[in-house]
């Protein structure tokens, strides 16, 4: 066996190691513990949480930060709304099968609590680097709010961090756009990742306010109208939704036998891959998105975690949700397709010549903005291990990384991806699970003022 053949058979290993039952119970288990904690809080205030998205929007506020608070949760959705809205969820059902969208629904639910714990305590524990801006994330709260004993996990969290962002964050961007532009408009691959990486590289040049002015503008029209083609697919297939309901409540709980193109799944599958790929869209438990919140202009750590939740709630439970209805309505997941192929087969089946348009369109813009949005959490791991001077030779590296990305094979970037979610976010668990009464007795003071 070759270097490459072993490398890759190690990291076979490690992924299903990683993302073995330990892990996926410890990610549920910490998610349920934060909502039990917090009396089921992030449910209860979702109204509350869009009402302060909504009021959020004001960039001229005088509270200490950088960024608005809409632009704050706009940045990290830009980098949570990507591939794994498109080609993870068609990757969940294709080796899960419809179950495992069951699956994501719950990891998003739990994920909620996460999602608003990680913002509560990046605002809380934040600091001022040595240009003025606000930052903050899992590697401040470890170092901050936790003894000196556990400074290794920040230390770990951010090197795990930084080289995720290259994988999830980058060049599995880059690859699924330049597959799907290759296979739908014969684009070659390595003309994409240029494009791509000019474009990036205006953008990444203005820093975290420039990210996210562009992340404001361009997230809600794309999700939006992602949506909207979704919800009128759905409805000129009304009459088989129940049908697919019935597919994802039965299948996730017990096995799918082989059919068409799909070889069968046993629970396990759906378990495993709905919460692997749920995670990996939404990223709740990862550690990324408060590394945005941290710089939202804001004086209250709570307000900013009910405006962090929504986005587990807007990138699962309604952007996931429509791309894997339609894959099952449309009966494309039979086809033995897979990835973002698979979803735009979906699309195109109900809406010839208009639905492959709409997943090329939406992948393209969802993963330019993955790419921008996971800069900032790379930069800020790669600052946080080396200094504010590390910030322009990693900006740098990640712009070339975009080519690099785009001619590379998907199969072993995905596999990559997929282990480094898993090792950046233990360090970032076990950091919730032992600050998990700061969050308490924060969220307990703000809501008996209010």
């Amino acid at each position: 066996m070759d270097i490459t053949g072993l490398l890759v058979d190690f990291i076979k290993q490690l992924n299903g190691l990683v993302w073995g039952p330990l892990m996926l119970v410890l990610i549920l288990g910490t998610g349920l513990v934060l909502m039990i904690g917090l009396k089921g809080l992030p449910i209860a205030k979702l109204g509350y949480g869009f009402k302060m998205l909504w009021r959020g929007r004001d960039s001229k506020s005088k509270e200490e930060g950088d960024i608005s608070p809409f632009n704050a949760l706009m940045t990290s959705l830009a980098a949570t709304i990507g591939t794994g809205n498109i080609a993870g969820v068609a990757t969940a059902i294709f080796l899960g099968g419809p179950g495992a969208l069951f699956w994501m629904w719950m990891t998003a639910l739990v994920g909620m609590a996460t999602k608003y714990s990680e913002a509560v305590l990046a605002v809380h524990f934040r600091e001022t680097d040595e240009n003025g801006n606000k930052v903050g994330g899992p590697m401040y709260y470890i170092k901050n709010g936790l003894s000196s004993r556990f400074a290794w996990l920040g230390t770990a969290f951010a090197i795990f961090g930084a080289l995720a962002g290259f994988g999830i964050g980058n060049t599995i961007q880059a690859n699924s756009v330049a597959d799907v532009l290759s296979s739908n408009l014969g684009v070659s691959p390595l003309a994409t990742g240029i494009v791509m990486a000019v474009l990036v590289a205006m953008v990444l040049l203005g820093g975290i306010k420039r990210i996210a002015v562009v992340a404001g503008k361009l997230v809600p029209f794309m999700a939006i109208s992602y949506v909207l083609a979704g919800i009128v697919i759905l409805a000129m297939h009304a009459s088989m939704l129940p049908a697919a309901f019935e597919l994802i409540f039965t299948h996730a709980f017990t096995p799918i036998a082989a059919t068409g193109g799909f070889a069968g799944a046993a629970v396990w599958a759906a378990i495993r891959f709905g919460v692997a790929r749920g995670v990996f869209s939404n990223e709740a438990g990862l550690g990324s998105a408060p590394i945005a919140h941290a710089a939202a202009k804001t004086d209250s750590p709570v307000r900013q975690g009910t405006i962090a939740m929504m986005g587990t709630f807007i990138d699962t439970i309604i952007v996931c949700s429509i791309t894997g209805l339609v894959i099952i309505v449309s009966g494309a997941w039979t086809s033995g397709e897979t990835g973002a192929t698979l979803s735009s087969l979906a699309f195109e089946s109900v809406l010839p010549g208009l639905g492959g348009v709409i997943v090329s369109f939406g992948l393209c813009i969802f993963a330019f903005t993955t790419i921008l949005g996971w800069s900032i959490y790379g930069e800020k791991c790669v600052e946080f291990l080396f200094g504010v001077r590390a910030i322009t030779p990693f900006r740098v590296l990640w712009i070339v990384a975009v080519p690099i990305g785009a001619t590379a094979n998907l199969s072993f970037i995905w596999l990559v991806a997929d282990t480094l979610n898993a090792l950046m976010a233990l360090p970032n668990l076990i950091a919730l699970l032992l600050l998990s009464p700061v969050v308490f007795k924060l969220t307990k003071d703000y809501f008996s003022k209010s």
